[in-house]
This record gives C-alpha cells, sequence and structure tokens, in this order.
C-alpha cells in the first residue's frame, strides 16, 4: 500500500513509528521533483517504510505501508493498492525494496508471466490468477465483478478520476495561436474585440526567440495598436499558445476544414465522431490527451458536440530505447536506420521491430545492431519472396484432384487468416508474424514431401501476402504484381477465411487450481463444459492438489480454460 509524501495519512503513520525526521527530508527531495518527472517510467522510484501495516479487506492479508515519490496527491485519493505485476512504477519500485511481486492476470497459455523474473510489467488483457473466486474470468469481466462486489460488501465503489493539473498555457515562439489580449497603461488588460478576432500572426522572416522576449515582440507594426476601450496606445500580448491548446480540438476542423463562420459545423462532426482508434505516445497520456478531453466535454457543455470522449480507442505505442534509456542526442544513443535500409531494405526493419514484443511495450534496439535483422527477419521474407517465386512458375490451370495433404494446407491457411485477423484487430503484430512464419514453415515442409497442388498454393501465396502486407508492404506490392494483379495489393479485399476450414479439430485445455497451471489436456474443439469438467477432475496431477474433497469452485470456459478452487481444510 503507497501513499504520496504530502498525504496526511503519512505524516500521522511517521509520528506513530518514530520516523518524522526521515518523512520531512524524503518530502523536501520530492517537492524538488516535477509532477512528470516523479511520474515517468523512467526515473528510479524512491520509498521509505512507514513501520506500518494495513488490512487488504478482500482477503485478509497484511500488506506494509509505504511513502513513494511515484505516488501524486493529485491523483485518485493520493494513495494506491500497488500491483507490481501490472503497473511499470509498481514493478520498479517493488524491484528496487524487495517487495513481493503477485501475478494476478496471465495473458493466456502461450505466455505465462512467472513473478520471479518479470522485469516490464503486463498490463494487457487476460484471465484473472491469484484473485479467490475471480479465478478463470476475464479481465474485461473481472474488472466490473471486482467493482460490483465491493459495492456489495461495503467496502469501495467505483469513482472516475481526471488526472487534469494546472496548465500554464504561454510560449514565447513565433507558432501558436496569439493571446488575443491588448495592454493599455490606462486602461491595463483589455480583450480584443470580438469583432477582430481572430487575431492573425504577422509575416515574419525570423522566428528564433531574442532569449529575453517572444519573436513577436521584434514585430514593432504589429505589436503597437489602438486601445478599443480609450484609444490610447496599447501593445499586443506577444506570447502564444501551447500548441496543445490546437491539438485539443483539431480532430473537430478536420472534419469541417474549410468552414469560415464557425470552428466546425457541430452536425457534420457529430456525424463523424467520436475517433474510431488514436494512437499515440505515452507522453501524451496525462497531458495531450486529458487537455483533449477537457476541451471535447466544454465543446458538449456549449451545445457543440454531443460525445463527450473524443478517442473510445486508445493505443499507446512505446519507444525505442537504447540501453534502456530514450535515445536523445545529448547521450548521444541515436540509431541511425539508414545502414538497415541499405543492407536489409525498410521491409526487414519494420518486421524486426514489429516483432520484438507488444507495440504499447518499449523496444530495447539490441547491442549487436542491424546484424540481429540479418537473422531474424530477413531471412525469412527472402523464403517468401522464394515461395511466391515458385508458385509463378506452376501451371495455371492443374484439374487434377486437390488430396488429402492439400486440404490440410488449406485449413492451416484458412485458420492463419483467421487468427492473423483477430491479432491486427488487437493491435498483437508479434503474434502475427509468429503465425505467418508458422504458416511458410508448414508449406516448405508439405513441399519436400511433393505436397502442393497448383490451386492451394496460389490462395496460399495470395492470402499471406494480404496479410503481411501492412507490416511488409514494398516485397508483398512486388510480388502482388509479379502475379499479375493491376492494382495496388494496399487497396485489395482483405482475405476472409471459411469457417469450415478454419475450425480446430483439437485444442489444448489448461487446468489451473487456486491461479496456478497444473496441467494442460487435448480436447476436440466442440467440447462441452461438463466433459471439460470430467477430465480436469480425472487428471492424476490435479487430482494430487485438490486432495480428497471435491473443489470448492469450478469454472468452465470452453473449450480452453477450466478453472478450480480447491476446498479448505
Amino acid at each position: 500500500f503507497v501513499v504520496a509524501p504530502e498525504h496526511p495519512l503519512a505524516e500521522e503513520l511517521a509520528a506513530a513509528s518514530g520516523l518524522e525526521d526521515e518523512l520531512t527530508l524524503f518530502r523536501q527531495e520530492a517537492a524538488g521533483l516535477s509532477d512528470i518527472d516523479r511520474a515517468s517510467t523512467e526515473r528510479p522510484k524512491k520509498g521509505l517504510f512507514l513501520g506500518k501495516h494495513a488490512t487488504n479487506p478482500v482477503n485478509g492479508e497484511s500488506i506494509p505501508i509505504w511513502v513513494a515519490d511515484y505516488v501524486l496527491m493529485e491523483y485518485g485519493t493520493g494513495a494506491i493498492m500497488a500491483v507490481p505485476a501490472h503497473d511499470q512504477r509498481d514493478l520498479d519500485f517493488a524491484r528496487a525494496y524487495g517487495l513481493p511481486v503477485r501475478v494476478v492476470i496471465q495473458p493466456g497459455e502461450a505466455h505465462s508471466l512467472d513473478a520471479d523474473s518479470l522485469t516490464i510489467a503486463y498490463d494487457g488483457d487476460g484471465v484473472m490468477v491469484n484473485s479467490d473466486g475471480f479465478d478463470g474470468t476475464p479481465t474485461g469481466e473481472s474488472v466490473q465483478g471486482v467493482t460490483d462486489w465491493l459495492a456489495e460488501e461495503g467496502r469501495g465503489r467505483a469513482a472516475k478520476n481526471f488526472r487534469i493539473r494546472d496548465w500554464l498555457i504561454s510560449r514565447q515562439r513565433y507558432w501558436g495561436t496569439p493571446i488575443p489580449i491588448l495592454y493599455c497603461e490606462t486602461c491595463g488588460e483589455v480583450p480584443v474585440p470580438e469583432e477582430d478576432l481572430p487575431v492573425v500572426l504577422p509575416d515574419i522572416v525570423d522566428y528564433t526567440p531574442s532569449g529575453e522576449s517572444s519573436p513577436l515582440a521584434k514585430v514593432d507594426e504589429w505589436v503597437n495598436v489602438e486601445c478599443p476601450k480609450c484609444g490610447g496606445a496599447a501593445r499586443r500580448e506577444t506570447d502564444t499558445m501551447d500548441t496543445f491548446v490546437d491539438s485539443s480540438w483539431y480532430f473537430n476542423r478536420y472534419l469541417d476544414p474549410h468552414n469560415d463562420e464557425l470552428p466546425f459545423d457541430p452536425e457534420i462532426a457529430n456525424a463523424w465522431m467520436p475517433i474510431d482508434q488514436y494512437s499515440g505516445g505515452i507522453t501524451h497520456a496525462v497531458m495531450h490527451l486529458i487537455y483533449a478531453r477537457f476541451f471535447q466535454k466544454v465543446l458538449v457543455d456549449m451545445g457543440m458536440a454531443k460525445h463527450g470522449e473524443p478517442y473510445p480507442a486508445l493505443l499507446n505505442q512505446g519507444m525505442v530505447t537504447m540501453g534502456g534509456k530514450a535515445m536523445s542526442k545529448t547521450r548521444g544513443n541515436i540509431v541511425e536506420p539508414a545502414e538497415a535500409f541499405d543492407r536489409y531494405g525498410s521491409d526487414a526493419l519494420r518486421l524486426y521491430m514489429l516483432f520484438s514484443g507488444p507495440p504499447e511495450q518499449d523496444f530495447d534496439w539490441p547491442s549487436e545492431g542491424v546484424t540481429s535483422i540479418g537473422r531474424v527477419t530477413a531471412p525469412w521474407l527472402q523464403r517468401v519472396w522464394r515461395l511466391c517465386e515458385e508458385v509463378h512458375a506452376l501451371d495455371d490451370v492443374d484439374d487434377s484432384e486437390i488430396g488429402a495433404p492439400d486440404i490440410a494446407l488449406r485449413k492451416a491457411i484458412h485458420r492463419t487468416i483467421k487468427v492473423v485477423t483477430r491479432d491486427y484487430q488487437s493491435f498483437s503484430f508479434n503474434t502475427a508474424i509468429s503465425r505467418l512464419q508458422e504458416l511458410v514453415n508448414d508449406v516448405y515442409r508439405l513441399r519436400s514431401k511433393g505436397v502442393g497442388h497448383p490451386t492451394v498454393l496460389r490462395e496460399l501465396a495470395e492470402a499471406l501476402l494480404k496479410m503481411l502486407a501492412p507490416m511488409a508492404p514494398f516485397i508483398t506490392e512486388e510480388q502482388w504484381h509479379r502475379m499479375g494483379h493491376e492494382g495496388s495489393i494496399h487497396v485489395a479485399l482483405w482475405p476472409v477465411f471459411d469457417a469450415g476450414l478454419a475450425a480446430e479439430d483439437e485444442v489444448t485445455m489448461v487446468v489451473q487450481v487456486n491461479g496456478k497451471v497444473r496441467d494442460t489436456i487435448a480436447v476436440p474443439s466442440e467440447v462441452t463444459e461438463d466433459r471439460m469438467v470430467e477430465l480436469a477432475l480425472a487428471s492424476p496431477n490435479v487430482q494430487s492438489f485438490l486432495g480428497e474433497r471435491p473443489p470448492a469452485k469450478v469454472i468452465a470456459r470452453p473449450p480452453k480454460i477450466v478453472s478450480l478452487v480447491a476446498a479448505r481444510n
């Protein structure tokens, strides 16, 4: 349990533990940091154990109470229940002070998180584990389920939290929205009359600041004006607004860019808004995105918009780092992509980066540099090229019957289309590449055995190129035309899978006991819930953890997971 240095509870507990001096010093150090620095995932976290413990109201466990500089008083109540396995700042703090890390979300059977070796917190969706009665439930359901349960038990309630902070919008720059204020010696600050709005920036040659004032301060003919109130001499405000002011509502203007009467027509904007998918860097999370939401809600209050949330779907992509640090000219750790382009091409570089992990995680550039591309993605793209060339050389017409091996290959094609489509929809580009690699490997293995009907291979090549095109646009475009197509592959229809061919004959069922995987069992894809439970309870591995008594709780989610809670003695 972690509280902000400014939290009253920190002072109370420090006094009870005789740690007043330590807390005072800690507060002084934290006060020297900005909120952005304190909340940063890059800066080492500092904390102080307050010598007291709290009781977890859900499971009765005793948990230590710490004060930490990365917890902000302005966020929520200024006190958090840390989840180190699923929040990077909590994880960094736990590792720094030797605190326990408990995984409560597993991403799925393909990837299993190990609390002891975890270095990057997992903050994606998955299945709940180590969560008592919520084990085995998808995170989307469990968040609401836990919230409802806490409310019913009188132990907590849901609340909205807006992390908006004071925002100094003036900048000493030329580029920016002029601030429509005049300064008159007689009248003081006077707003520019509405009929004179908008204030237009003057055309100037030198945009550089002087070091003492804004570039606009040097344009006397623009700065010196008549006071609209008294007619005396006045001067324009020469600072401009932060560009975040413009980027907080630009999406509405994009929908009606030529409107000379209004910022935008509400009817047009409402027809298109909200934005289907927003992608941006994590650095925007506590600045631009909050300001944009604030602006949009003001527009709703003004009757100019009906959608209060501009970005219902958001993806924060990670950064490319080197040695665990953000690249910068100051640190001298900038990597120029030119060498990778020259040796392997941009497709190989792009695939390599997408294959490195989920897009929301940072990607640390390897110490061996571009040679990694030559080992990982460049050879695979060469295999794709050779496969397509082989398909070109086949006869277009083959009336022979499609045999069982080729039917199996068609099933593999359609299963791949199904899962890769899903991967794209969830931005799981790394797993999409992995599945395409598996498909190509399957084809080469079958070709070595003489399998490969021309009709099936052409279907394969076209589907493969379409699925690969968004990630490797150049090689796929060239091969698409070499296959005889006229238009661009990037405007071709996405491949559609045949549900019958894509159906799995057999799947792997995972059996958990008290949130931990205890067995995996191969089952038919159409297995019933009762049969799943029957097979799980019959497993010797599972029985050894359940003991003689029947499980206290059974959750089955066909066809892939059975979660059991052992009865307590």
